[in-house]
């Protein structure tokens, strides 16, 4: 597991110097320098070269390229936080889901290194035989072909080396740097970048082991193991290890390869049903779902079998959010503004207090664009960006799972329109709603739901009379105290007391003044030129008194 060293301050800064005037560097050479003035971290330059920004691109796309440029940590972090419209604006996550995750590769005797150090063997008794070049690269590990026994092939995926420790070193880095963007930087606390990093942090750790990626392929293989238009690929458990993935080899042409699936004589509308069903089934049926849809991660075998690779990003969406989904696109569908916007607002996190009545006019809106023509029509994934834009335009903060789930739809619907332009992806994902709508109702369901309230009632009622008798037990020997704090209360207080202050001071200075004319129309002695003294004393020390309370008032800004 990935986490934060707890070191000195001067070390933190200074630990790892090469690196970050690297990452100042580039970050200035893609015009940020307003950020590294801002932050005052100028004292980490050190002859770097300085260069003109790219003017002509958006900020956005400028992230991206200091993001690729950056090299594998940033790239990962680019590709999470694309998922993640909770933590960054909606408009920047499309821009970083174009992060490209291509490398080159490592040498075939650091393969053989890494195997020794997984498995206590060389390479050679460990498989039957191995590829010496890799047929996948990526910033993570790569891809070799190999065989457990003569005719066996199988997939291997190696980590790449040393990977484990810069990725430590570069989130140490950036999350020093979050911490500075968070102290120095005015309302870029509302992005909350230390929180970015330590969610990507939990992220990549989940990457960085290959058991994880084994384990959500088993599970996927369990659900459609009753489906044969799917394959997945099979882990060899023996074989794999957290840095070392083995797993069956796949021979099969690439979702997007148009030209290979017309010389394979397959059946494109066959296929890009079988593919749709696939994800539909994955989303609401069971919730756990592959997010990362893309062309490259589905094969076409020769049977006409969907088969889908790299489960390193998988989502899951609960039950009750999954219902809650279903709800909302029922309403949606139709055309209930009022009841969409509720369920929007208990779907999501509103950042603030949400102004019901422009977000229930901005639904009706979206419904007359888009649900008033005919479904040939429509753009899916316009409609679901559009739909996006409108929950970020009312703070409305989407969870990640969620947003995983719809973006992993738009990625199916631009495969679909690549493999079959013609076919409906709303009017085939109908009939999996309304099954989802119905299992909510079904027997099964009920009675699961009636046992589960019934053995929650039973557990309370087996704890209540003894916690009711302590109770009563512990108010009879006073040991019970009841607090109660009212918001506001201690400020009421002192201003009571600063008024009472000072009516005291005004009756003061009244009888100073009433005193003071007194013994001067008394002639009290001591006099000077007829005037007694007490008198002028009193009356001077009631100006004193007098301004001093007025300067007071004027000063809390109250006459």
């Amino acid at each position: 597991m990935l986490s934060f060293k707890t070191v000195s301050k001067v070390t933190k800064r200074y630990r790892h110097l090469v690196r970050y005037q690297q990452i100042i560097g580039i970050i200035i050479k893609y015009g940020f320098e307003d950020i590294i003035d801002a932050t005052k971290i100028d004292h980490y330059l050190n002859k770097i070269p300085f260069s003109t920004p790219h003017q002509k691109l958006s900020r956005n796309q400028r992230i991206r390229m200091v993001l690729e440029e950056l090299g594998p940590t940033f790239i990962k972090m680019g590709q999470v936080l694309s998922s993640r419209p909770d933590l960054i604006p909606l408009d920047l996550t499309r821009e970083l889901a174009k992060l490209q995750d291509t490398v080159p590769s490592f040498s075939f005797e650091q393969v053989e290194q890494i195997i020794r150090a997984e498995f206590d063997k060389p390479i050679r008794d460990v498989f039957h035989s191995f590829e010496t070049s890799p047929f996948a690269s990526a910033s993570i590990g790569q891809v070799h072909r190999a065989e457990l026994s003569p005719g066996e092939q199988v997939a291997v995926k190696i980590q790449r080396p040393g990977i484990r420790k810069r990725v430590e070193i570069d989130l140490e880095i950036i999350h020093y740097l979050a911490q500075v963007m968070e102290k120095n930087l005015e309302n870029v606390d509302i992005f909350r970048p230390v929180k970015i990093v330590e969610e990507f942090a939990q992220s990549l750790a989940k990457e960085l082991d290959y058991m994880v990626e084994a384990a959500n392929m088993e599970q996927m293989a369990d659900q459609f193991a009753k489906e044969p238009a799917i394959h997945i690929p099979e882990v060899y458990w023996t074989h794999s290890t957290q840095r070392v993935l083995c797993m069956e080899f796949i021979r099969g042409i690439k979702a997007d390869d148009l030209e290979a699936i017309h010389r394979a004589g397959l059946d494109r509308k066959k296929i890009t049903r079988i593919g749709a069903d696939f994800v539909m089934r994955q989303v609401f049926e069971f919730g756990f779902f592959h997010a990362d849809p893309h062309p490259g991660n589905i094969l076409i075998l020769n049977d006409q079998r969907i088969c889908m690779i790299d489960f390193g990003m998988i989502g899951f969406v609960d039950l009750i959010t999954r219902e809650l989904f279903i709800d909302l696109l029922q309403e949606l569908a139709s055309k209930n503004s009022l009841n969409t916007a509720r369920l929007l607002c208990r779907l999501t996190v509103p950042d603030e207090s949400v102004n019901m009545a422009a977000l229930e006019k901005d639904i009706s809106q979206f419904c007359a664009i888009y649900l008033s023509r005919k479904l040939e029509e429509i753009n899916p994934s316009r409609m679901i960006h559009q739909f996006l834009e409108l929950c970020a335009r009312h703070g409305l903060r989407i969870p990640p799972d969620l947003f995983l789930m719809i973006k992993a739809f738009i990625s199916l619907e631009g495969v679909v329109r690549t493999l079959y332009p013609q076919f409906d992806m709303l009017g085939h994902a109908r009939p999996y709603i309304r099954a989802a709508a119905l299992r909510k109702y079904s027997m099964p369901r009920l009675s699961r739901e009636f046992n589960r309230i019934a053995k929650d009632i039973f557990a309370l009622l087996q704890i209540l009379p003894s916690d009711t008798s302590h109770i009563i037990t512990q108010i009879k020997q006073g040991k019970i105290k009841i607090s109660i704090k009212i918001e506001g209360l201690e400020q009421l207080m002192m201003i009571q007391d600063q008024t009472s202050n000072r009516i005291s001071f005004a009756i003061i200075i009244a009888s100073l003044i009433l005193g003071s004319a007194i013994v001067l129309n008394s002639r009290i002695p001591p006099m000077i030129f007829g005037v007694s003294i007490i008198g002028i004393a009193g009356f001077v020390a009631a100006a004193v008194l007098g301004f001093w309370l007025l300067v007071a008032i004027i000063r809390r800004g109250r006459l």
